[in-house]
């Protein structure tokens, strides 16, 4: 929790009183690697935010296979914002890709977090910024670069990502096949 305490002062100013009953809204899951936190189909109503280890977001095409929309390592958030945000059904799945151990909140719950301490409201819309700043971000990797540039780049920016995920995570992340990533990677 002592992650979570330091990524909130970050954005905005918490008390360790003020945390102690923040955690409160919170619960700890521990994940073993490859077991779902959320399913394709259900309703979303969960935020999962990583204090150790590594997620995945993917959806199943129409052909069967899993594409990677997002990945979470430590101190970030994870969930389908927009079915949680409508209170809707998800298309996506979240998977540990490793032993992980998370924070989940329940937006019922944070609805009342976020009533009960209004400056966290900073915190939450910092979040959603960033993290729609890289969605833009991969969207002007697809459209601008070669599949080839798109992996050299990722792996210049993200390397943790590199060294962590298995690589046809990161290949169906990035729009490609594993075997060709594995032959940009031979290159």
């Amino acid at each position: 929790m002592n992650h979570f305490f330091q990524h909130l002062n970050k954005f905005v100013s918490v008390t360790d009183q003020e945390f102690q009953e923040i955690s409160t809204y919170f619960e700890v899951l521990s994940l073993d690697k490859k077991e779902c936190v959320m399913l394709a189909g259900n309703h979303c109503d969960t935020n999962y935010f990583v204090l150790s280890g590594c997620l995945h977001m993917f959806f199943t095409d129409e052909r069967g296979v899993d594409r990677t929309v997002q990945f979470a390592i430590e101190n970030w958030w994870l969930t389908d914002a927009q079915a949680l945000y409508h209170q809707k059904v998800t298309d996506f799945n979240i998977q540990a890709v490793e032993n992980s151990e998370i924070l989940v909140i329940k937006s019922d719950k944070e609805r009342a977090l976020l009533a009960r301490f209004p400056k966290l409201e900073i915190y939450f819309r910092s979040i959603y910024q960033i993290a729609y700043g890289a969605a833009l971000k991969r969207m002007q990797y697809i459209f601008s670069y070669s599949k080839e540039e798109i992996f050299f780049r990722f792996r210049e920016e993200f390397p943790e990502f590199v060294n962590r995920v298995p690589q046809y995570l990161i290949a169906t992340f990035l729009g490609l096949t594993p075997e060709y990533l594995s032959k940009i990677r031979a290159k």
